[in-house]
């Protein structure tokens, strides 16, 4: 039994006519018998009078045209909620990313709800290193990172360019300095992130290798609690300036150029290499493009080869 065979039925159920029926599915009297006499068989079940002056629904008919009506009343909606799927007016998106990786997806995700505020979008809290593992899990359809996967099966975009910061709080000795030496920074107290990661090594070796001490005496688990902390006049910090403008703009904090440590950050969107995006997934690319094509740098929309 198949939806067409429903149809069929349902057509000559209404009419009470195979000729009728005929003319309605524009189809010859000879093949709607057919197919209705197919139908019976399978059933094994007698589903018209034929006796009767009009084709009149058997008991075994009456009940099968409860079921077909639900049938391709379902098959309807269906096909109405694939055409919202196609149209943007419904559907989901579903992203992951950490608590600075966030910070990127936020002008984003304004210009895409402004185009489509229909789409459900979810963003998950994940752990940078987990990403490549949701994405193959089909847990994520996204991912922002701040390295490159070097997964063959995962496709990076570079989208956003950033740099590491130096700040503190606006009385604090150092803020009226436009820049100053890693050198001087020996005897300052850094307010760290107790989460490691690839940008702290950096900063760990390059304070190494200009035979610099790092005095870490307070570490604390988010980024925002360190702006806050140190914008109470405790230390200093290094942030993604990503992380810290907003408070570099209303002036809570002070920013210090240090060449030493100008290091660049690039953020990736990330998916399944092979993965057929929805409709929802493909409309918020395009945003992601347009977004870099309008605003420029520190905006990117840069596709990378497979390793």
């Amino acid at each position: 039994m198949d939806l067409f065979q429903l149809e069929t039925f349902m057509a000559v159920a209404d009419e009470r006519s195979f000729s009728r029926a005929a003319v309605r599915l524009h189809r010859t009297q000879p093949a709607i018998s057919q197919v209705i006499r197919k139908l019976e068989e399978e059933m094994d079940e007698v589903l018209f009078d034929r006796a009767a002056r009009e084709a009149t629904l058997t008991a075994a008919g009456e009940v099968l045209r409860e079921y077909a009506e639900r049938l391709l009343n379902l098959r309807g909606e269906a096909t109405a909620a694939l055409s919202e799927l196609r149209s943007l007016h419904r559907g989901r998106l579903n992203l992951a990313a950490n608590e600075y990786t966030c910070l990127y997806l936020l002008p984003v995700l304004d210009a895409f709800r402004k185009l489509s505020p229909q789409i459900k979008v979810t963003v998950q809290r994940s752990l940078a290193s987990r990403m490549t593992e949701e994405l193959m899990q089909h847990s994520v359809e996204f991912g922002i990172v701040s390295y490159r996967p070097d997964d063959p099966q995962i496709r990076s975009i570079v989208v956003y360019r950033d740099e590491l910061v130096f700040v503190m709080h606006p009385r604090h000795p150092l803020a009226r300095a436009k820049e100053i030496s890693i050198h001087q920074l020996g005897a300052e107290n850094f307010v760290a992130h107790n989460i490691p990661s690839p940008l702290r090594q950096k900063v760990v070796q390059t304070f190494r290798r200009h035979r610099t001490p790092l005095n870490m005496p307070v570490e604390l688990p988010s980024l925002e609690a360190i702006k806050r902390f140190v914008g109470m006049g405790n230390g200093v910090a290094l942030l993604p300036g990503l992380t810290a403008r907003p408070e570099i703009e209303r002036g809570e904090l002070v920013q210090v150029r240090v060449p030493e440590l100008l290091l660049e950050r690039r953020l990736r969107l990330v998916h399944r290499r092979q993965a057929n995006l929805s409709h929802a997934s493909l409309a918020f690319m395009k945003v992601v493009e347009s977004l870099a094509n309008e605003r420029g740098d520190p905006f990117y929309f840069q596709v990378e080869k497979a390793l």
